[in-house]
């Protein structure tokens, strides 16, 4: 039978995931309750999941990490226990959903054990953390953030309505799940955009789109470029249109949209066809203006909107983007292209534009140049949003996906 996985440290928060197992109950789900906890002694007898077990499948013991005394370590291990026995459960056809409570601590476990699991199973955490900024803990996932807005800590008519929410949405989920899936789907190709490379993306999907193909579209805010990973390496993507690069110049030179160092990295292992360009490489990402670091104040910069700031990257930096991005579709198992476009790499690194500066743009294609070993690189005399470049590099990505 398949279950709700309830996760929680139980010496701490026993009595408020008693209560959103008997909600559950009540409309007829059946649930699983993980022990997550090691200080305290848990309440009896309400644990399916013992944390002796979460320890004993991270490869330790409860004995032991009472003894070390390193809450911290405990922490991750329990994470890496509950995540080993949620994917385990999950393959044997077990696991319907997955909801958790908690605050930093029961956060981190819980999705770390969430994260385990691929998109489409309902995965809710109750959280004291969720109003801030949740991205260590989301991920790339699918995962539905619940701010508790009262500490979890007994019941009260706040704490009651919060975890009802979300005992109530987890049901929802379960319960009305249907197959979206169609017999008819088509081949996926993942894309990634920018708002400053939408005029090239747009015309390429409609082109991929009219050869039969589904595009997945990825925003490369950082979230956006490692669900793209992500889904490269579970095998549901048969080419990738790689336009927008932005998230190797924020990891190159520290801005806030990085994807991290794996990014561009998954077509390339997997031999999976990839034509790859360097959409918004000339700039990087802040928030408002005066998040921009002291350190970059005298530099272009350009407010995009009260909340996005862009920074042009310098020749250096870009012969570094350039390099990185070379060096990584060198790699490739498969076939893989890389088209520039030597008219600009964005809507505003274009003549008379904020961001037009052709040195830079020179030095990002010979740090690729450099790098790319046996790699074709084609440049055309277009602007990245250019219809031509749009077809070209199109065109380019559905013969390698065919041949």
């Amino acid at each position: 039978m398949k279950c709700v996985y309830l996760l929680a440290t139980l010496d701490t928060k026993g009595r408020e995931i008693g209560y959103v197992r008997d909600l559950l109950a009540d409309v007829g789900v059946e649930t699983v309750i993980m022990d997550t906890g090691c200080v305290g002694e848990p309440p009896s007898e309400i644990a399916d999941i013992s944390r002796e077990a979460v320890f004993e499948a991270a490869g330790t013991s409860l004995r032991e990490m009472k003894e070390q005394g390193d809450r911290g370590e405990a922490v991750t291990r329990a994470a890496e226990g509950a995540a080993i026995l949620i994917r385990l459960a999950f393959d044997e056809g077990k696991v319907s959903g997955v909801l958790a409570i908690g605050g930093s601590a029961g956060t981190t476990i819980g999705t770390t054990a969430m994260q385990t699991l691929p998109f489409g199973i309902p995965k809710v955490m109750v959280s004291t953390l969720a109003s801030g900024n949740v991205r260590q803990f989301v991920g790339d996932k699918d995962i539905i953030m619940v701010n508790s807005v009262v500490d979890i800590l007994g019941l009260n008519r706040i704490s009651r309505a919060i975890l009802a929410e979300a005992a109530w949405a987890m049901a929802g989920m379960v319960k009305f799940s249907r197959d979206v899936t169609t017999h008819d789907d088509k081949p996926l190709i993942a894309a990634t955009m920018f708002g400053v490379t939408t005029g090239c993306v747009e015309h390429a999907k409609k082109i991929m789109e009219e050869a039969g193909y589904e595009v997945l579209v990825f925003h490369a805010t950082g979230t956006g470029g490692e669900a793209m990973e992500s889904l490269i390496r579970e095998g549901a993507i048969v080419g990738v249109l790689d336009i927008t690069t932005t998230e190797i110049a924020d990891e190159v030179v520290g801005g806030v949209l990085s994807a991290g160092p794996d990014r561009l990295t998954a077509a390339a292992a997997c031999g999976i066809p990839q034509v790859v360009s360097v959409g918004a490489t000339d700039m990087v990402n802040f928030h408002g203006m005066k998040t921009v670091p002291t350190q970059f104040a005298n530099r272009n910069l350009y407010a995009h909107n009260a909340n996005v700031t862009l920074m042009r990257t310098m020749p250096e930096e870009c012969e570094l983007i350039g390099r990185e991005i070379g060096g990584k579709v060198a790699r490739s198992a498969g076939n893989a292209v890389i088209i520039l476009p030597g008219r600009g790499v964005s809507a505003i690194d274009h003549t008379g534009q904020p961001f037009d500066d052709p040195s830079a743009r020179k030095a990002l294609f010979e740090g690729i140049r450099e790098t790319s070993g046996d790699v074709e690189v084609l440049e055309l005399d277009a602007h990245l949003n250019n219809k031509r470049f749009a077809e070209t590099a199109a065109k380019t990505l559905i013969d390698m996906i065919k041949s």
